[in-house]
């Protein structure tokens, strides 16, 4: 493998094209629940009386609710021929709207990029999707981009 990416070997008909990946139900229990184990203390996440007065009207998820269900989600195989080894490198998330308890949230997920990069355990593929929420509005509510590493294990 060199550093030219025209060289990666995966189906580079999966780049850009968009695949649903999941309907999640948003519940009150839901956001309590992820906002109490990441240490959430503003009442708009976690009090839903002082959450009332806020210019929401309610409660509303953290802003990086949406990750729980990042890991749920099953991408396409772009058939990657490249080392044997691979792991989550990173994610990044775009906050857009407030998600809300009784929102039910699409999830579209499409491959950015593939490319390569010597590091020093040696070259490496990264692999690169980004994944939309749309709640039922059809408004965007978080945008979830995440990386993947690809490497030989010698």
């Amino acid at each position: 493998m060199t550093t030219d990416d025209d060289e990666i070997q995966y189906n580079k008909s999966l780049l850009g094209v968009e695949h649903e990946v999941g309907v999640f139900e948003v519940t009150k229990e839901k956001i309590l629940g992820f906002a109490i184990s990441t240490g959430e203390t503003d009442p708009v996440f976690i009090d839903e009386e002082k959450a009332k007065e806020s210019k929401h009207g309610g409660l509303i998820a953290p802003p990086t609710f949406c990750n729980i269900f990042a890991g749920d989600i099953k991408r396409p195989d772009i058939g990657l021929e490249f080392g044997d080894l691979g792991f989550h490198a990173g994610q990044a998330i775009e906050y857009s709207n407030p998600v809300r308890p009784g929102d039910t949230l699409t999830a579209k997920t499409k491959l950015k990029e593939v490319y390569p990069k010597t590091g020093r355990s040696g070259k490496m593929v990264f692999e690169v999707w980004e994944t939309s929420f749309t709640n039922q509005r059809g408004d965007t509510a978080a945008t979830v981009r995440e990386s993947f590493v690809h490497r030989s294990k010698t």
